[in-house]
């Protein structure tokens, strides 16, 4: 009798083993190469450019008037019976009413930009006035009086002149208006006493008091 057994066992163990590769090749798993993508990069919005802002145009400075021009002017009153002086200077005046013969005053005060000018003297006299052009339009309040006047631009010798002085123990104070006429209208106070004045050579201001030599001298402010 043919002995089988040992070659069959063999050819089991072969058909086990085969068997085994088979099926772990049908239920093995070959690992898969993964590949992870990389993340999206984030969406950046674009910063917007700063918008250029037009700057508001600075408001002009409103044009300053200029100060009225030093000068001196010189005219009459509109009744015909006074005179009136008035000197300007950097913005200041001074002027003087006179009717020759015992009523006069000296003024004094500013001068706006616009030309108008409000001044003022001994006992509430006011004088109020506006230069346009070469010419003062104005009114003078002097005792109860009231004036309106006309003062023209003067030319020297025109002008407003004063003399102050003592002579022969008298206090000496005179005042003059030159018209461009050539006419004189002063007066002379003596110790507070009014009196026509004499009058001065308009070229010097040179004028005899009570047999003293004295000089008149331009008046400003």
């Amino acid at each position: 009798m043919k002995r089988t057994g040992p070659l069959f066992t063999l050819l089991a163990g072969l058909l086990l083993a085969l068997f085994m590769l088979s099926l772990n090749a049908t239920t093995g798993t070959k690992p898969a190469a993964t590949y992870q993508a990389d993340p999206p990069a984030a969406k950046v919005s674009p910063t917007p450019a700063p918008t250029a802002t037009k700057a508001s145009p600075s408001p002009s400075p409103s044009p300053s008037r200029a100060p009225a021009p030093n000068a001196d002017y010189a005219g009459r009153t509109d009744d015909d019976s006074s005179a009136v002086s008035v000197s300007l200077r950097d913005g200041r005046a001074i002027a003087y009413f006179c009717d020759g013969h015992d009523k006069e005053s000296w003024l004094k005060g500013d001068v706006g930009a616009d030309g108008s000018m409000k001044l003022t003297g001994g006992g509430g006299s006011v004088l109020n006035g506006t230069l346009r052009g070469r010419s003062i339009r104005g009114t003078v309040d002097l005792e109860g009086g009231h004036y309106a006047f006309t003062a023209k631009k003067a030319v020297k010798p025109s002008g407003l002149y004063r003399a102050t002085s003592t002579v022969r123990n008298a206090k000496i104070d005179g005042g003059w208006i030159v018209l461009s006429t050539g006419e004189q209208v002063g007066i002379l106070t003596r110790d507070g006493k009014p009196s026509p004045a004499p009058r001065i050579n308009p070229e010097t201001g040179a004028v005899t008091i009570d047999g003293r030599r004295l000089t008149a001298r331009p008046v400003t402010p």
